[in-house]
């Protein structure tokens, strides 16, 4: 296509790929800075809502203060401090319906595959139906990635995992049908959401619950609380205050990094704080499989949820002995103790290592196998990788910050994209495309501080495969990536940072 044959075609399509918060956000984005109709956002569940329509087990919710967990453009009126998974969805569907993007989003329609036309400068995307099965072949001058990390439930390698005879599902896909009322319960894992859903189910005295574990996780003293009335009044009539408390929770989370992440004695003395609270709440005869021997923050930071209280209660015990196989009846321990249980549920997170779909860029190559080549998943500002021109991802690698929300990072990201898609909307240009080099020498520069940081002490999901490269872990605070992120119209390198071509 000649650059005059381009300037006569309709304004460009946009694709984004997702339509939990980071997609949602960025459809806002595209209406709201240019008015732009010609975008789809195709979603491959009947719903908006990613992370917070599929995560529904007992006691799911977030870890990160709402005021600060919520779009700068839409605070919103949350009745407590951290919002339970059904109060979440229903602020992005309230998004969703406001900004008019039900029209914009394919719902039930999975992406298959996504292919560059160098030709045609675009790209040639099949999408499925996951209702009928049918396919459709479309196509988009520019892809938003915006399916993030946590997408994919990782199962335990466990052998005889097909020899179970009784119930299993994983925690991230949280069966409601299954009662587990007078039921004996295993649960592999006790991370994040195992801490959160356990102390609800052991609520209940028939519930008989086994949890295997393997290595214990730093609890912080809680500090989830319900807004009062008055406290509700006042953010609702004086949006000026609800702004300041969001400005507050930014802080708080940023001197949270500079005492876990940023200071070695300052984390050694919030480590004594969690060794004390664990101490004094955890039953005796488990503290000293409770008290990690990695330092905090290696792992991700876990604020308690009445876990250390459940543990107490005579239908939950731990069980550090390892998992040998699953069998018929239930568990086979390393020790070789056969434990029967009647439902089986993992909580053994995400596979956070690699790209879900074929997307293919100019040399043929799929971004899973340029992530491969580079021994784990590598973007420019975890936003765009060399040799996928017009392809932009929302939290992609290296952006997890640890200590701060998502939300946050996302809306950092996708002012970025909406700058670097600018002169691809006005027609400009045909693509643009990362160059190798700023993407080795920024990736160099982040592992060089990744390298002397806390997370290379233990096995955690921030790195490829447990104990690989880390991936999943931005190394500095939140205003440190929104610094690195620069505005592209002022940013004096951007011509030797992209190849701008028609």
């Amino acid at each position: 296509m000649s650059f005059s044959e381009h300037l006569n075609e309709p304004t460009p399509r946009v694709v984004i790929i997702g339509a939990g918060a980071g997609g949602i956000a960025c459809g806002i984005s595209l209406k709201r800075k240019y008015g732009l109709k010609n975008f789809t956002i195709y979603e491959k569940a009947g719903e908006v809502g990613g992370t917070w329509r599929e995560n529904i087990y007992p006691g799911c919710s977030s870890d990160v203060p709402m005021p600060f967990y919520s779009l700068s453009t839409d605070l919103h009126d949350w009745k407590q401090s951290h919002g339970s998974h059904e109060e979440i969805l229903e602020y992005w569907i309230h998004l969703t319906k406001k900004y008019g993007l039900y029209p914009h989003i394919e719902l039930n329609r999975k992406v298959q595959s996504a292919e560059w036309d160098s030709a045609l400068h675009c790209y040639r995307i099949v999408t499925e139906d996951t209702v009928t099965g049918e396919q459709f072949a479309s196509t988009a001058q520019v892809v938003i990635s915006a399916i993030g990390v946590l997408e994919t439930p990782r199962y335990a390698s466990i052998p005889g995992l097909a020899n179970f005879k009784g119930e299993m599902f994983h925690s991230a896909r949280w069966n409601n049908d299954i009662d587990l009322s007078g039921k004996r319960v295993a649960v592999v894992g006790n991370g994040a959401s195992a801490t959160q859903f356990v102390p609800c189910i052991t609520d209940d005295p028939k519930v008989k619950v086994i949890q295997f574990c393997r290595t214990p996780n730093w609890l912080m003293p809680p500090i989830r609380s319900t807004y009062s009335p008055a406290r509700r009044w006042l953010t609702r009539n004086m949006p000026l205050l609800n702004r300041l408390l969001r400005w507050s929770f930014f802080l708080r989370l940023e001197m949270m990094y500079f005492g876990i992440f940023g200071s070695g004695l300052l984390r050694r003395i919030i480590t004594m704080v969690a060794k004390a609270y664990i101490k004094h709440n955890a039953p005796k005869e488990y503290l000293s499989a409770l008290i990690p021997s990695f330092p905090l923050g290696c792992k991700r930071v876990i604020f308690d949820t009445d876990y250390l209280a459940a543990l107490h209660r005579p239908n939950l015990d731990l069980n550090w002995d390892g998992i040998e196989a699953i069998v018929e009846e239930g568990v086979l321990t390393k020790k070789g103790e056969r434990i029967p249980c009647d439902v089986l549920i993992f909580a053994t997170g995400y596979a956070a290592d690699f790209y879900p779909f074929p997307l293919t860029g100019l040399r043929g190559q799929s971004i899973q196998k340029y992530y491969e080549a580079e021994e784990g998943p590598k973007a420019y500002l975890g936003t765009a990788v060399p040799g996928f021109p017009n392809f932009f991802m929302i939290f992609g690698p290296n952006t997890a910050t640890g200590h701060t929300s998502v939300i946050y990072t996302n809306e950092v990201q996708i002012n970025y994209i909406m700058q670097l898609i600018k002169p691809i909307l006005e027609k400009k240009v045909l693509s643009l495309e990362v160059d190798v080099e700023p993407t080795d020498a920024y990736n160099d520069k982040i592992h060089s501080r990744l390298s002397k940081s806390v997370f290379t002490q233990c096995v955690s999901w921030y790195r490829v495969g447990g104990k690989g490269k880390i991936t999943n872990a931005f190394p500095a605070a939140a205003t440190v990536f929104w610094l690195w992120l620069p505005d592209s119209d002022e940013c004096p390198f951007c011509g030797r940072l992209y190849y701008w071509g028609c």
